[in-house]
């Protein structure tokens, strides 16, 4: 990560360069050579089109010989002009600066460094946090409304679409990500509550937790069509699923029948049921063994299936009440995690044998990996108990942090999905905590997290990662996939740390044929604050600049422009007229009731512009 604080920029602005979609823009700086192009993803299109994705990429090599430079840290911003005219050197400077000190009134269009942090609400939400603007408080950068909580999510490698389930409504709600809005919204059974996406993408596969009741089945959604193509009855109670690596079959453990039953993907056939004993809890697949792994809460076994026959190979003892399962993308251990003795076990996936025993906090409930530890959740402790990966089969090395003040089990939230996932940084963790209403991120080798993230009083169940900075795809190049809702001429505003070079190259976004043009809004709202934060129960003035959209004027008639200001989720609002003080500037006020996040909206007959036209503005308001 480089230090803004630090950065000694280098400016050198390209000229004469128009973008095109395919044609390369090329800038040379300090020894480098920057390659810049923006191709669309889909072959319908020869050119970057509105609501379309496209791939925005960098290829940075030397410049004398053209030699890749692998392992660096770029930056770059996409930022939509007002005018159709390139900026200067002093603009792109300038823009740059203004866009390494994040506010709300100086956002680029798309932010190509940062990642974002989701955390499962106890309310019927999703907050989605900026991480870069929210580092030590909170930055709420949209929520995402739900039709009742979530229990469960996934989301797709691409980062394109996240899957919900919402057990209260029996249904699973499709969020897309580039918009972060609820797309679709499917009755998938009754209590939906685990799911588990195919390593192809293809099929999304849904626990029904219905008990004894005959709606205890697993529903299988065509993740293309967004249709139901399957209800399977595999056996009652709570279904755990796992996939073996080539999606061919599906191990689906059934906890009231006390069987795990093995399903042909193509088919969607059961083929074989698998006697466990009492309460099949978890299930996890192990690609190095070829094994998958069933945790029988009853007796504490360890059950292996495995071979062409699918068929137990070994059974593994551990003790009773082991109900969680583990295993790292790379490694040749398992991990089960046994809440009621605070107890993990590992095994090895060879061998199919218990190595060894590590005591962890109370009521440990959930185990998340990075590559080098492992770490568990304890809901009766604020302690994240790390077991160091490389010391297994040896004695363990663990250590603790306190990823809170208070423990989680004082929260009376819970999910089913993790609450300890790796952030994008290495050795990195996010830690939701709900009984603080807070996340934290621990880098590894300190002791104490390195700073929180708020949730505005929600209660934050369980947490995802959306990485949407530009990653090394081929040495030298540095890419990512956007999708930009508008059509106009867009800054890319580029920074290297490192070598220290910074060009603003250009980029044309043509009007999307098949999408109905969007009608134009009269008018643009600029806030004359470069940050909003209101103390709660304290008037809050908020000032702004209303300017024609065609002219660029300042609008100084409006006699009718309403505003409306609410508090996230709406359990709060007021509406009232905007006054004018002269040359365009208007204002109005409020008293925020209590601490949390507010929009802004504006509305006016006489332009025909309605509440929703604009994005709204956000004002955070925190305890006086």
């Amino acid at each position: 990560m480089f230090s803004f604080s630090a950065l000694i920029l280098i400016l050198a602005i390209s000229s004469g360069l128009r973008a095109q979609d395919k044609t390369p823009q090329t800038f040379n700086a300090q020894g480098v050579s920057i390659e810049f192009t923006a191709t669309p993803t889909s072959p319908e299109f020869q050119k970057v089109v509105a609501g379309q994705e496209a791939t925005v990429r960098f290829k940075i090599t030397g410049s004398n010989g053209g030699v890749p430079l692998a392992n660096l840290r770029p930056v770059a911003w996409l930022d939509q002009r007002q005018t159709n005219d390139a900026i200067g050197a002093r603009e792109c400077r300038e823009k740059v600066q203004s866009f390494l000190q994040p506010s709300f009134s100086k956002r680029p269009t798309i932010d190509l460094n940062a990642y974002f942090i989701l955390a499962l609400n106890n309310e019927p939400n999703i907050s989605v946090i900026d991480s870069l603007s929210g580092f030590g408080g909170s930055k709420l950068y949209t929520l995402i409304p739900l039709s009742s909580p979530g229990e469960d999510w996934v989301m797709t490698a691409d980062n394109k679409r996240l899957y919900v389930s919402m057990p209260a409504a029996n249904a699973l709600a499709v969020v897309d990500i580039p918009t972060w809005k609820v797309i679709d919204t499917i009755n998938v059974g009754v209590m939906p509550m685990r799911l588990a996406l195919q390593h192809d993408e293809r099929y999304l596969w849904i626990d029904n937790t219905a008990g004894s009741s005959a709606e205890s089945r697993v529903t299988v959604v065509d993740t293309v069509s967004l249709k139901v193509v399957k209800q399977l009855v595999t056996g009652l109670g709570h279904h755990e699923i796992a996939f073996s690596d080539d999606d061919s079959i599906a191990f689906v453990t059934n906890d009231e029948t006390r069987t795990v039953s093995i399903v042909d993907v193509r088919t969607l056939k059961v083929l074989k049921q698998i006697s466990t004993g009492v309460l099949p809890s978890a299930i996890a697949f192990s690609s190095l063994s070829k094994t998958a792994y069933v945790a029988v809460q009853g007796d504490g076994t360890i059950m292996a299936i495995g071979g062409p026959r699918h068929e137990v190979i070994a059974r593994i003892p551990t003790e009773p009440g082991t109900s969680v399962l583990g295993i790292p993308s790379s490694g040749h251990y398992g991990f089960a995690l046994n809440p009621a003795k605070s107890t993990v076990y590992v095994f090895d996936l060879s061998s199919n044998r218990l190595l060894q025993k590590v005591p962890v906090g109370p009521g440990s409930d959930q185990i998340s990996f990075t590559q080098q530890f492992a770490y568990v959740r304890s809901t009766g402790s604020e302690f994240v108990t790390m077991i160091k990966l490389a010391d297994i089969g040896k004695e363990a090395a663990v250590t603790k942090f306190p990823a809170g003040q208070r423990a989680p089990a004082e929260s009376q939230s819970h999910a089913s999905a993790a609450a300890i996932v790796a952030a994008p940084e290495d050795g990195s963790v996010l830690v939701a905590n709900p009984a603080d209403k807070t996340i934290y991120y621990y880098t590894e080798g300190m002791a104490a997290p390195m700073g929180s993230f708020q949730n505005y009083k929600r209660d934050p169940r369980a947490l995802l990662v959306m990485d949407n900075s530009l990653r090394e795809t081929v040495r030298g190049v540095y890419s990512t996939t956007v999708r930009l809702n508008a059509a106009g001429q867009y800054d890319v505003a580029f920074l290297l740390d490192s070598p220290r070079v910074v060009n603003c190259f250009e980029l044309s976004v043509a009007e999307n044929p098949n999408a109905p043009k969007k009608p134009e809004t009269a008018i643009k709202i600029e806030p004359l604050a470069n940050e909003a934060v209101a103390n709660a129960g304290t008037r809050f003035k908020v000032r702004f600049k209303v300017i024609d959209s065609k002219t660029g004027a300042a609008k100084t008639d409006l006699n009718d422009l309403t505003v409306l200001v609410f508090l996230s989720p709406g359990i709060w609002q007021q509406r009232d007229f905007a006054s004018s003080l002269g040359e365009g500037v208007y204002e109005t006020s409020f008293v925020p009731p209590s601490a949390g996040v507010y929009y802004v909206f504006f509305q006016s007959a006489s332009l025909g512009l309605s509440f929703n036209s604009l994005t709204p503005l956000t004002i955070q308001a925190v305890k006086n």
